[in-house]
């Protein structure tokens, strides 16, 4: 096969099924697509309503004006919906009968609202603490990692906030080890930005799926017909390009607007961007200066409109290059492909954030404090699945420790490497905030009710 397939890639179909079980075989149901219930089901998850205290570039903070992994998250939402919508109608004489511009923009919709769903406390500070960690472990002389296979070391050694979201979403939420969420395949395909294993990560630690999913991946790929590229590496699905651009617009546009609001950028520097990516001010912006509109609502109407430029170029592009994303051969962003003023807008939106936000003093600070943090909190939680693992039973400490799991306490009869994965599930599910607490409570600030 040289070629994916669009009838293979929006398979409605969900991994707990039997084949011969599909909802109305993928075709007309009254009230929800089976897309839709994907939305929702993310939607009504606890993980995602999490997000709403995890950082998504400053931690900790007060404003609320400023994102949390969940309105960035809703917010990317909107804007793969848009995407997905544009392409549906575009490329609707190529589209099986059975599907909608709807039925696409709530799957790109439904990827994008998990795509963070697995980012632990702190954000990518947290990746790289409990990277950082794990790295320590592995030369202290304590042994913490011996008797894991190799894969199974260089997963701990590189956690990944896209490879723990595929694992909530298709082993933790809901249906514990039963299925997840069970979303369509299309929904979890379109969700996979890097639909390989640890071994294909690269320098800089990218994959989508730990070695406790790998079975789980290898369904979702063939029931797609994602081309193989290799051991444990397949092409991405079509619409994971959508739901990268929708993070990149959202991620270059929003950064701006939190360091506009927090005082660390300029509004001239800002409003110069947003210019650029739009092709334009907008019709009324002269208006409303002149009026003395405040700033907060003059950037927003600059915003909207350099969204609805990169909408409409990005969903333009891809259906372009739509030969090239079938058979797996796309190279570039999509963001790239588009207008240079385009792309331009949003390299330099992200080059002034690199330089001025995540250089930012305070936000330095609270890194250095989350590494502390998740210290604590991996010393104590890896530490009892440790000692378990290896002599059965607990010490009172580390029995106390993981007595704050409940029902998913490892038993001494699992691998080291099941043990570990809880750990980490529970610790990567953790607020920033409840993380704080804990870690400030296990170091002995006690207080009592």
């Amino acid at each position: 096969m040289t070629q994916m397939n669009w009838e293979r890639l929006l398979d409605p179909s969900r991994l707990h099924d039997r084949r011969g079980e599909r909802p109305g075989n993928g075709r007309r149901e009254i009230g929800r697509s089976p897309f839709h219930k994907d939305h929702d089901r993310i939607v009504f998850a606890g993980s995602f309503r999490r997000l709403g205290r995890k950082t998504q570039v400053h931690p900790l903070t007060d404003n609320d004006h400023i994102h949390t992994r969940l309105t960035h998250s809703l917010e990317v939402g909107c804007v793969g919906r848009s995407l997905g919508m544009i392409v549906g109608e575009r490329l609707s004489g190529r589209l099986p009968a059975w599907i909608t511009p709807a039925d696409l923009g709530v799957i790109v919709q439904a990827a994008c609202l998990g795509h963070d769903i697995g980012n632990p406390p702190f954000g990518h500070a947290g990746e790289y603490a409990i990277r950082d960690w794990f790295k320590r472990a592995a030369t202290d002389g304590k042994g913490l990692l011996e008797g894991l296979s190799p894969l199974e070391r260089q997963d701990l050694l590189t956690y990944e906030g896209n490879a723990q979201g595929f694992r909530v979403i298709t082993q933790i939420e809901y249906n514990q080890f039963r299925g997840g969420m069970r979303l369509t395949t299309a929904t979890l395909g379109t969700l996979l930005k890097y639909p390989w294993t640890v071994e294909h990560g690269g320098k800089a630690g990218k994959f989508g799926c730990y070695q406790s999913e790998r079975e789980l991946l290898v369904k979702v790929v063939e029931r797609l017909g994602l081309l193989p590229r290799g051991e444990g590496r397949w092409c991405r699905h079509p619409l994971a390009w959508l739901v990268e651009a929708a993070d990149d617009i959202c991620y270059a546009l929003l950064d701006l607007e939190d360091g506009l609001e927090m005082g660390i950028l300029r509004y001239d520097e800002v409003a110069e961007i947003l210019i650029q990516i739009a092709g334009g001010a907008p019709g009324d912006y002269t208006a409303m200066q002149r009026q003395g509109v405040s700033q907060r609502r003059r950037i927003a109407a600059l915003r909207g409109a350099a969204m609805e430029r990169a909408v409409n170029d990005v969903g333009a592009v891809f259906v372009e290059h739509e030969a090239e994303l079938l058979a797996g051969r796309l190279q570039s962003d999509l963001l790239e492909l588009c207008h240079p003023d385009l792309d331009w807008g949003v390299k330099a939106a992200k080059q002034l954030a690199r330089k001025r936000i995540f250089q930012n003093e305070r936000k330095a600070k609270l890194e250095i404090g989350a590494y502390t943090t998740l210290g604590i909190l991996l010393e104590a939680f890896i530490g009892a699945a440790h000692e378990l693992h290896y002599t059965g039973h607990s010490t009172f400490k580390h029995e106390r420790v993981l007595a704050l799991i409940g029902e998913n306490t490892p038993r001494p009869s699992w691998s080291l490497y099941d043990s570990y994965r809880r750990m980490l599930d529970f610790i990567g599910g953790m607020t920033d905030h409840y993380a704080v607490d804990l870690a400030q409570e296990m170091g002995g600030r006690l207080r009592g009710d």
